[in-house]
C-alpha cells in the first residue's frame, strides 16, 4: 500500500504551526516580572496551576483564583521576609507589616496592580517567544548547513511520508504535558477553604495557609475596617465632588449665556490645564482625579511633583494608578519632586508622560520649562542633593534657559516667539531667579503642602498648589484625608500668551467638596527695557516668595 504524502505547502504549514506553538509555550511558561506586592518587592511568574499563589516564605501562602485565561496561573515570590522567622506574634507582625495605612495605599486600587502585572508578564512572554523563535531559526539554519544538500533531500523524503505520525505524536506530547501541569482538581481546592475575613473586599475568596492564617484571623478586623472606611470615605467624596463641579459648571454656563455688551467679540479659545501636586501615593484620590478630568476635559494635565513617598520601585503602582486618571490623548506633564526618584521617572516615561528635564517643551501651543527637584528626601534618611547642584544653582540654570529663549526685553516684557509661558518646578524657591529676571511670566509649584498665591514675584506670578493627596506639612496621607486635597484649573490665552484665571477644586477631611469661582490671575510688575541686576529683596514682589522648606515635604 502506497503511503500518501501531503503536499509541500501543508507540510511547511504544519511545521510552522508546531514551531510557533512551541515558541509561544516557552515564552508564556518562562515569563517573569520583578515588580511589587504591596510595600514589598516581588517576582511574578506564570504557571499552569490555574491559581494565584503568593509565597510569603515562613509566613505561609495566600491562594486566590487566577486572573489569567485558560489554565494559566501566577506565582508571586515576596522578598524581604526573613527566612529564619520562627514565630509570628503581634510584635513580629508589626515589624513585618508596619502601619496598616502603609499597606492600604497599595491595596485600595488592586485592579491597577493587576493591570501592571499583566502587562509586564505579557511583555516578558512576547520577549521570551521572540528569543525562542530566533534560537529555533538559528538552529534550523545550523542543522541545514551541517547536513548538506544530499542528506537534506534524503531526510525530506523519509519525513514526508510520516507527516501525520509526527504531527500526531507532537500533539499527544503537548496534551500530556498540559494535563500533567494542569490546575488542582476541585477536591484539592475544597480542602483549602476561603478565608471569611475577606468577604466584601478585593481579596474575597482568598485562601490562607501557614502561620499567616492565624495572624489574619487575629488582625483582620482592624485591616478590613480600615479598608472599608477608606472605601466609604472616597466613594462619598467622589459623589460630592461631582455634585459640586456640576453645580459650578451650570452657574458658569448660565453666566456666559447671558447678554453681552454690544459689539463684544466671541469668547476666546483658552487652553485649559488641570494641576495636581504632592500626591504622595494616596491612590484613594485616583478616582476623584479621573472623574474631574473626564468632566473638565482639560487640554493638558500638570503634576508639580512628589507623586511617591520614597521613590522606591514598589511605588510604581502609585504612578500607574495616577496615570490611569488621565483621559486618553491628554498630555500629562510632570516635574518630579524631592520624594520622587529616577525609578519614578522611568515609570512615568513608561506611562508616556512628559517629564521635564531642563529643556523647553511645547504642549498644546504652550511653552513649558521645568526640571526634577535638585534635592532627594527619603523617609528615615533625610534630604541630600540629587546631583552636584544646589537649588539656587538649579534655579539660575533654568533662568538662563528661559532668558535665552526669551530674546531681548522690550517695553512691556519679552516678546520673543520662543519665550517660556510656564515654569513648573517642585520647590517654589527654585523659580526665584527666573521670575526675578523677567524671563518667565508664570510659575506653578507644590512642595509646601499649602496653597500660596497666585502672587506677583519679581517680574512674574507664582502659584503654589497644596497637596492633592491631602498630605499635611511634613507628613503624607494614606487612607481618609488628613488635610484638604486641592486641585487647580488654570486657563491660558494663546493669543495674549498669558495665564488668565485659576479655579480651586477642594475635597475636605470630612469628605465634602467645593469648587470655587474663576479668579483672575494678578498682573506682574512690568518688565523694563533693561532688568536691573539687583538683589532679590530689591525687586518688586520678591518679599512674597515662599522659602524652600528644610523639612523635605
Amino acid at each position: 500500500m502506497t503511503r500518501s504524502v501531503p503536499p509541500r505547502w501543508l507540510r511547511w504549514t504544519l511545521a510552522g504551526v508546531l514551531a510557533a506553538v512551541a515558541c509561544l509555550t516557552y515564552g508564556i511558561t518562562t515569563a517573569r516580572a520583578d515588580l511589587s506586592l504591596g510595600p514589598h518587592e516581588a517576582t511574578y511568574a506564570i504557571t499552569a496551576e490555574d491559581r494565584l499563589v503568593a509565597d510569603l516564605g515562613p509566613l505561609g501562602t495566600v491562594v486566590a483564583d487566577s486572573p489569567l485565561p485558560l489554565t494559566l496561573g501566577v506565582r508571586i515570590t515576596v522578598h524581604e521576609i526573613p527566612a529564619d522567622l520562627s514565630a509570628v506574634d503581634a510584635a513580629s507582625f508589626d515589624a513585618l507589616a508596619g502601619d496598616l495605612d502603609g499597606y492600604l495605599q497599595f491595596f485600595d486600587t488592586p485592579q491597577q496592580t493587576v493591570r501592571t502585572v499583566a502587562w509586564a508578564l505579557a511583555w516578558d512572554a512576547v520577549r521570551g517567544t521572540g528569543v525562542a523563535v530566533l534560537v529555533l531559526v538559528a538552529a534550523a539554519f545550523g542543522v541545514r548547513a551541517l547536513l548538506g544538500a544530499v542528506r537534506r533531500r534524503e531526510l525530506a523524503r523519509t519525513l514526508a511520508g510520516r507527516t501525520w505520525e509526527i504531527t500526531g505524536g507532537v500533539a499527544v506530547v503537548v496534551l500530556v504535558a498540559a494535563t500533567a501541569t494542569a490546575s488542582a482538581g476541585p477536591e484539592e481546592r475544597a480542602a483549602l477553604p476561603a478565608s471569611a475575613v475577606f468577604e466584601g473586599t478585593a481579596l474575597e475568596g482568598a485562601r490562607i495557609t501557614g502561620r499567616l492564617a492565624s495572624v489574619i484571623d487575629t488582625y483582620s478586623g482592624q485591616l478590613v475596617e480600615t479598608y472599608q472606611a477608606n472605601e466609604v470615605f472616597y466613594a462619598g467624596a467622589r459623589e460630592r465632588l461631582m455634585e459640586a463641579w456640576d453645580a459650578r459648571v451650570a452657574e458658569q454656563e448660565a453666566a456666559e449665556a447671558g447678554p453681552s455688551p454690544s459689539g463684544s467679540p466671541d469668547a476666546p479659545e483658552y487652553v485649559t490645564f488641570l494641576l495636581v501636586s504632592d500626591l504622595h501615593c494616596n491612590t484613594g484620590m485616583t478616582p476623584l482625579i479621573r472623574d474631574l478630568a473626564d468632566s473638565l476635559a482639560p487640554d493638558v494635565m500638570l503634576n508639580a511633583g512628589d507623586t511617591t513617598i520614597n521613590g522606591t520601585s514598589v511605588e510604581s503602582v502609585c504612578v500607574d494608578s495616577f496615570a490611569s486618571a488621565v483621559p486618553d490623548g491628554v498630555p500629562f506633564v510632570v516635574a518630579d519632586g524631592n520624594h520622587d526618584s529616577r525609578l519614578t521617572t522611568a515609570t512615568e516615561l513608561a506611562n508616556r508622560q512628559i517629564v521635564l528635564d531642563g529643556e523647553v517643551v511645547e504642549v498644546e501651543g504652550v511653552r513649558i520649562l521645568g526640571d526634577r527637584d535638585p534635592l532627594e528626601t527619603r523617609i528615615g534618611g533625610g534630604t541630600v542633593m540629587a546631583r552636584e547642584e544646589t537649588p539656587e544653582q538649579a534655579g539660575e540654570r533654568l533662568r538662563d534657559v528661559a532668558c535665552e529663549a526669551a530674546g531681548e526685553p522690550g517695553l512691556g516684557g519679552y516678546t520673543g516667539e520662543d519665550r517660556v509661558d510656564l515654569l513648573m518646578v517642585h520647590q517654589p524657591a527654585v523659580g526665584d531667579a527666573a521670575l526675578e529676571s523677567g524671563c518667565v511670566p508664570f510659575q506653578v509649584s507644590g512642595h509646601m503642602h499649602t496653597r500660596i498665591g497666585p502672587d506677583a514675584v519679581g517680574y512674574g506670578v507664582r502659584y503654589v498648589n497644596a497637596s492633592t493627596g491631602g498630605a499635611t506639612k511634613g507628613n503624607t496621607s494614606v487612607g481618609p484625608l488628613r488635610d484638604s486635597s486641592e486641585m487647580t484649573v488654570l486657563r491660558f490665552d494663546p493669543e495674549r500668551r498669558q495665564f488668565v484665571d485659576w479655579q480651586l477644586v477642594e475635597v475636605t477631611t470630612e469628605g465634602e467638596a467645593f469648587v470655587g469661582e474663576r479668579q483672575a490671575i494678578p498682573p506682574a510688575a512690568p518688565v523694563p527695557d533693561e532688568v536691573p541686576d539687583d538683589t532679590p529683596g530689591d525687586l518688586p514682589g520678591a518679599g512674597s516668595a515662599p522659602s524652600s522648606s528644610p523639612s523635605g515635604n
